[in-house]
């Protein structure tokens, strides 16, 4: 690693340079293998911007968990004040997902999402409302561990944050679904696996998911991407560990940034926006001068 910044708090030097700007937002769809991603493209005043694509966790979509005492989730909210700073963002639901509806969320897997989050960048590459050369990526949970893969597989993000992101799948999803029905789903085939999550949500999956558990190797993954990272991480995680932060930065070479809170892994969203607005202040105080 080179350059690497361990911060706590949040600086408003580049903040302050970027100009203020209304967001409209309009749902979009493009096509990954014949079926649909749907998503939320945000877009501030003026002419083409810098664009930036979210993406959300495991049982997640583009629009989940609603922040208290606002009326935005918490990808609605960073799209906002991104757009706020001058910044486009896409935000998507991964197929089996939210509105992406034409495979089941059984038939999730790893593979797909990065599929995804690659035809992501081809579409923002290709559309005149938004500067795709000037663009980043921020990946949230899972969202972040597809991140990483979509940053290092295909070069094109001029800067990646990731947000609790998930760096060692086996621990992180033994803790989530249980030692049993990850020794199940590797076994299950075509056949879903009925799983009830610690929130008390049921989901089912089939053995693709779990194969891509021991498939991945997301540190390798972000070794290939070069530009700048910002890595975010809770010291009250307790879905994805806080030493999962160093995973990345250890295999990182490049700018650096580590950036840190007492919080959970959805930024204490569930008290209220100022955790998280602390992060995504942080996050486009690292991004900006990097899309400008």
């Amino acid at each position: 690693m080179i350059k690497r910044i361990a911060i706590a708090v949040l600086s408003y030097f580049f903040l302050s340079s970027w100009a203020l700007a209304e967001v409209r937002e309009e749902v979009v769809k493009f096509q990954v293998d014949g079926q649909n991603v749907v998503g939320t493209l945000a877009l501030p005043d003026g002419g083409p911007a810098p664009v930036v694509l979210l993406f959300h966790g495991f049982t997640g979509k583009r629009d989940e968990l609603a922040v208290a005492t606002t009326k935005e989730g918490v990808f609605q909210r960073t799209a906002r004040l991104l757009a706020e700073k001058g910044i486009a963002s896409l935000r998507i639901d991964f197929r089996g997902s939210g509105e992406s509806t034409d495979i089941s969320f059984a038939d999730t897997t790893f593979e797909k999402q990065i599929a995804d989050g690659l035809a992501a960048i081809k579409f923002v590459e290709g559309d005149a409302r938004v500067d795709g050369q000037k663009l980043g990526i921020i990946g949230w949970s899972q969202g972040g561990m597809v991140a990483s893969a979509v940053a290092g597989r295909s070069k094109a993000p001029d800067v990646v944050a990731l947000w609790a992101a998930v760096a060692t799948p086996a621990e992180t999803f033994a803790g989530l679904i249980g030692a049993d029905s990850m020794k199940a789903g590797m076994t299950t085939g075509d056949t879903p696996l009925n799983i009830k999550l610690p929130w008390g949500a049921e989901i089912a999956l089939k053995q693709g998911f779990f194969d891509g558990i021991a498939a991945i190797k997301p540190g390798d993954e972000i070794a290939a991407y070069k530009g700048p990272l910002f890595v975010a991480q809770g010291s009250e995680d307790t879905t994805v560990v806080p030493a999962s932060a160093n995973v990345f930065l250890d295999q990182h070479e490049g700018t650096e940034v580590k950036w840190t809170d007492k919080m959970d892994h959805v930024f204490n969203a569930f008290t209220g926006p100022e955790t998280l607005d602390k992060m995504v202040g942080a996050t486009i105080d690292f991004m900006g001068p990097n899309l400008k």
